[in-house]
């Protein structure tokens, strides 16, 4: 892991800020890495001093003239609750906190910033934006896969951007990596603020991501429409496939809000489908003993159970490994099993993502981003780039870029997932 939590900076700050405030923040104000005793001098930076991170918030001298600044914004990658929340809590600390009046939206993701598909940029105010947290998905839309680095720097300068927000996932954040290397080696003072975006809940030194808390929310409303369906018939079983590529963030967070669950199946936690100790048997001796049973499944989960078609491994357009379905596969391989044995069941298959997906944030998801929002304004208007705001032991922080990378997973020997045998019931392994 790269600990150099340096974060760039445009130039000196030499304005004096707009906002009539006294809880200005400093450079120096530190947030800790490690707040375990016993972690407190496992890292340290190149001074010897316990391994820090910049606190997020406004400072007293900032670097841009707000009147002559001009901001934009992109979201890009898949949808999540709460992007509209981000969206109108820019534009409006932008406008009402620091007087920036200039602000653009940049339609379909990066492809925006490529001129020659012929996307022109919205522009942004607080009457446009004030209502949007109702609608799901983004007003701007978005897009998959990257685009020309220098192209879009070009695009930036020719529009005569000042700062460019970014929203989406670690792909996104590489990205803004590259356009503010590229805006870096023309010498450019071009701000570059990432607002980390994945449903899943997988970036790595991040607290939570927004849209996680809208998406546990309304899987719990699948589960329990599937617990209803596998109580409401003979060997009812309810099987709900969850997002979760690499980890079983959302699969598992759901069994304990809900606690209908009786098998959890997560991409940290391999399993055997057959034999004395395999899912199927142990599947099979629960609906003998209880007559129904409800199955939580991550997307990624039993990727090497199913057979590959090719030894190549295909990806999709933000370079994700694209997975073989395991909850068609599961169902399939459930239904066989019972009717191999002569076992009556009555299986419902629930794939509910794309309706979590385009939801409007929730209450909590929605007081998240409008923070995010704010914090990412104000590191702008201090001039700092190439970073990232993000919420971590409960402190809003500035990390750089190359901070979130995706691949955080569950420990299958940790508290949470602990939590989630104790709640289901499931052997801790159904490996032979």
């Amino acid at each position: 892991m790269n600990h150099n939590f340096t974060i760039a900076r445009l130039g000196v700050c030499a304005i004096d800020s707009p906002l009539n405030i006294n809880g200005f923040f400093s450079d120096d104000d530190r947030i800790l890495f490690n707040t375990r005793l016993k972690d407190y001098d496992a890292l340290t930076d190149s001074t010897g001093t316990p391994l820090s991170l910049e606190a997020a918030g406004p400072r007293k001298k900032i670097f841009f003239d707000p009147g002559r600044t001009k901001a934009a914004i992109v979201t890009c990658g898949g949808l999540c609750p709460g992007i509209n929340d981000v969206i109108r809590s820019v534009t409006m600390t932008l406008f009402y906190r620091y007087g920036v009046k200039n602000i653009l939206g940049i339609k379909y993701g990066l492809r925006g910033l490529n001129p020659l598909y012929g996307h022109q940029p919205m522009p942004l105010t607080p009457d446009f934006v004030k209502d949007i947290t109702h609608i799901g998905g983004s007003i701007l839309s978005s897009s998959r896969g990257p685009q020309d680095v220098k192209v879009m720097v070009d695009y930036l300068v020719q529009l005569k951007i000042d700062v460019l927000f970014c929203v989406g996932g670690d792909g996104t954040m590489r990205a803004a990596e590259k356009i503010t290397a590229e805006i870096h080696a023309r010498k450019k003072q071009i701000a570059v603020i990432g607002i980390p975006k994945t449903i899943d809940n997988d970036l790595n030194l991040i607290e939570k991501s927004f849209g996680f808390d809208t998406a546990i929310a309304k899987t719990v409303e699948a589960v329990g429409s599937a617990h209803v369906e596998a109580k409401g018939a003979f060997n009812g079983i309810g099987l709900v496939k969850i997002m979760g590529r690499l980890s079983g963030y959302i699969t598992a967070t759901t069994a304990l809000a809900q606690g209908d669950a009786n098998f959890v199946l997560i991409p940290e936690v391999p399993f055997d489908l057959t034999g004395e100790k395999g899912f199927l048997h142990i599947l099979e001796k629960r609906m003998e003993a209880s007559g129904h049973a409800v199955i939580l499944v991550a997307e990624g989960a039993g990727q090497e159970l199913m057979k590959q078609e090719t030894k190549e491994r295909k990806t999709d357009p933000s370079g994700n490994i694209r997975l073989q379905d395991i909850g068609l596969f599961l169902k399939n391989a459930i239904e066989e099993h019972f009717r191999k044995i002569n076992l009556e069941i009555n299986l419902k298959y629930i794939e509910p993502s794309y309706m979590i997906r385009s939801v409007p944030a929730n209450a909590s998801d929605s007081l998240y981003c409008s923070s995010l929002g704010q914090y990412s304004v104000h590191a702008a208007m201090a001039g700092k780039t190439g970073l990232l705001v993000a919420l971590r032991r409960d402190e809003y922080v500035h990390l750089p870029l190359s901070a979130a990378i995706s691949g955080r997973q569950i420990d299958p020997d940790g508290n949470l997932w602990f939590r989630v045998l104790e709640s289901t019931g499931q052997p801790a392994q159904m490996k032979n």
